[in-house]
């Protein structure tokens, strides 16, 4: 285990280095000037050529990566172009937001989704089995932008219980920021629950045709044992794999949903920068991003051997 653990590590590490490094290039071959940016296109050249100095963007491709990558491992992410401060603070501010907004998506796709589909399985052939299967195709149809849309309609402009958007500090109130984050974790979850039916189903349907179920059955064990004891553990495998990629596309991708709900989030923040031409900050982001997305995958294949007692990960 501890064997496996290390290699997973050092994987982890050169997988974040190539994921840097492809990111730096990646920035510095889009046209545009980050000194030009931030002086205007009337700027003096002499001034513009200090700045250039000033920001290290006259050094060598490789030292400046090395700059970066120091200030990656030591916490100091640089200045943004446009707002004028560290972007550390610029991003770990965004974070308050789209973690726990993440978080709730992803609880609320696993209240909906494991039991739903668990159900479904259980009831295989039966009425409820094809209304669940129904509406996880519907979900997994729908944008979810546009539920987000349809759920503030509902629940904000309508029946006024939930505000339609923006995001209440959690230092001036708690329960106003998880009522400012209900509605858009909402509209992301109830999609990847439509994921998690169908994977919960299928993978709990998979384990209950094998033999040791059967045999099970046979000795006289009761069905509740048989679903709870044996069969829903080794079917969680799948779920749980599934559930970290669903929780890693939601940090990615929480871009749109933060936009029409107008949180001050990361993707928000993204979505900012982009229009702005902002790379120093966009880059950091895609990099943070890319880290959380790798640890998430570390995370659930440890988890395997907790679920499984029978794997052995040396």
């Amino acid at each position: 285990m501890i064997a496996y653990v290390f290699r997973r590590l050092i994987s982890l590490i050169v997988s974040c280095f190539l994921i840097s490094v492809l990111v730096f290039v990646v920035m510095h071959i889009i046209p545009g000037d980050p000194a030009q940016i931030m002086l205007g296109t009337e700027a003096d050249p002499a001034t513009l050529s200090a700045l250039r100095t000033q920001l290290g963007l006259d050094r060598p491709i490789y030292a400046q990566y090395g700059a970066w990558a120091r200030g990656l491992l030591t916490g100091n992410l640089g200045e943004s172009l446009r707002y004028h401060v560290p972007i550390a603070g610029l991003i770990s501010s965004r974070l308050t937001v789209t973690i726990p907004l993440s978080i709730l998506a992803m609880l609320i796709a696993v209240v909906i989704g494991l039991p739903a589909g668990l159900y479904a399985a259980i009831h295989r052939g039966s009425a409820g089995d094809y209304g669940v299967i129904t509406l996880s195709q519907a979900g997994l149809a729908i944008p979810s932008f546009w539920l987000g849309i349809l759920l503030m309609l509902a629940f904000s402009l309508k029946l006024r219980w939930l505000p339609a958007g923006g995001f209440v500090p959690w230092s001036e109130s708690f329960g106003g920021a998880i009522a400012s984050l209900l509605l858009p974790a909402a509209a992301l979850g109830v999609i990847r629950a439509a994921v998690v039916v169908r994977l919960s189903r299928s993978s709990l349907l998979e384990v209950l045709g094998r033999d040791y179920i059967r045999t099970a059955r046979g000795k006289g064990v009761s069905e509740v044992a048989v679903l709870w004891k044996h069969a829903l553990r080794n079917s969680l495998i799948p779920i749980v794999t599934i559930l970290g990629m669903q929780f890693a596309s939601l940090l990615a991708g929480a871009i749109i949903i933060e936009n029409v709900f107008y949180l001050p989030g990361l993707g928000r923040l993204a979505f900012q920068a982009i229009g702005q031409r902002d790379l120093p900050v966009v880059q950091d982001i895609v990099v943070l991003v890319a880290v959380l997305v790798v640890g998430m995958n570390l995370i659930v294949d440890l988890s395997y051997a907790l679920l499984d007692p029978r794997i052995r990960l040396e």
